[in-house]
C-alpha cells in the first residue's frame, strides 16, 4: 500500500493531492490576556481556494478543547460533510459567559469574537452566519443556545445536546456561582443569563435551532420546559428525545444527528 502511494505522489505530483487534518491552534485572547488551545478539522476536500461552513462543539463542564475528538469521530463528519470543524476550549467551568465577577473568564467574547474571526481569517471559511453553527453538551450545550440566541449576527444555526438550558435549579453546581456570583445575591444576574429566559430574543425566523437530551438525563426536565416554551411562542425547532443518560454514549449518538441537522441547512442555501 505505502510502495502504491508513493507511486501516486510520483505520477501525479504532490501538489495535486488534498490531506484532510487536525490542527492545534492557539489563539491569544486580548480581553483575557491568554492564549487558548483550540481544535480545527478540516474536511479531505480542504482546498484553500474553496470555502467551506463551519460548526462549533462546546464540550462541557471539567472538559476542553479535546473532549469532542474523544467522543466522536470528527474527522469522519469533517469529510462526510465537507464542513470545517472547530473545538473551543471553553475552560474548564466558564459557561461560555462574560463573566461579571472574574475577568479571566469571558469565554462569550472569546468564542463569538475573538476565535471566530480567528479560524476565518486562517481558514477557507463561508463567512455568512447562514454558514455557521454551534452546538455543544451540557455546559456545552448551554454555551451553544446562549451564545447563539444572543450573537444571531455571527450564527444563523444552533443546538444543544444534554445541555443546562436552566442554570437556576444548581446553584451550587459546576462553580456557576464563580462566574454569576451567588444566586442568593445575584438572583437578576442568573435570571437574564439562563437559556430558558432567553426565548425572548427569538423571531422564529432567524436561527435553525435543534435541541436534543436523554430521558435519563438530569437536565431532561429543562430541556422539555424549554421546548415547551419555544412551542409556546411559536418558535420552529427541531426537538428530540429519546432513551438516554448523561454520557459520552448518548452524545455520540446526539451529534450524528446534529451535524446532519446542519448539514441540511447549509445545503440548502
Amino acid at each position: 500500500m505505502k510502495r502504491i502511494y508513493l507511486l501516486f505522489i510520483v505520477l501525479f505530483g504532490i501538489q495535486n493531492l488534498t490531506f484532510s487534518k487536525t490542527d492545534t491552534i492557539k489563539v491569544h485572547s486580548q480581553i483575557m490576556d491568554k492564549t487558548i488551545s483550540n481544535l480545527v478539522i478540516t474536511p479531505e476536500s480542504y482546498d484553500q481556494s474553496e470555502s467551506y461552513p463551519s460548526v462549533y462543539l462546546l464540550h462541557g463542564a471539567g472538559g476542553n478543547f479535546t473532549s469532542w475528538s474523544g467522543i466522536a469521530d470528527l474527522q469522519f463528519y469533517a469529510d462526510l460533510y465537507d464542513m470545517i470543524i472547530v473545538c473551543p476550549d471553553g475552560g474548564r467551568t466558564s459557561w461560555y459567559y462574560d463573566s461579571p465577577v472574574d475577568p479571566q473568564m469571558q469565554y462569550e467574547s472569546y468564542v463569538t469574537s475573538e476565535l471566530v474571526e480567528w479560524v476565518d481569517d486562517h481558514y477557507a471559511t463561508k463567512q455568512r452566519r447562514e454558514f455557521r453553527a454551534i452546538t455543544g453538551l451540557s455546559m456545552g450545550g448551554h454555551g451553544g443556545l446562549y451564545l447563539g440566541f444572543r450573537h444571531q449576527d455571527i450564527f444563523g444555526n444552533v443546538g444543544s445536546t444534554s445541555g443546562g438550558v436552566d442554570i437556576r435549579p444548581f446553584p451550587r453546581n459546576w462553580d456557576i456561582s464563580k462566574r454569576l456570583g451567588t444566586y442568593a445575591e445575584n438572583p437578576a444576574t442568573w435570571e437574564k443569563n439562563t437559556v430558558i429566559n432567553l426565548v425572548h430574543l427569538l423571531d422564529g425566523k432567524s436561527l435553525n435551532i435543534i435541541i436534543d437530551c436523554g430521558t435519563a438525563d438530569f437536565f431532561y426536565d429543562a430541556n422539555v420546559r424549554l421546548h415547551e416554551k419555544l412551542e409556546e411562542r411559536n418558535i420552529p425547532h427541531d426537538f428530540i428525545s429519546r432513551p438516554g443518560a448523561h454520557n459520552g454514549a448518548y452524545w455520540k449518538n446526539s451529534i450524528a444527528y446534529q451535524l446532519l441537522f446542519f448539514n441540511n441547512k447549509f445545503k440548502s442555501l
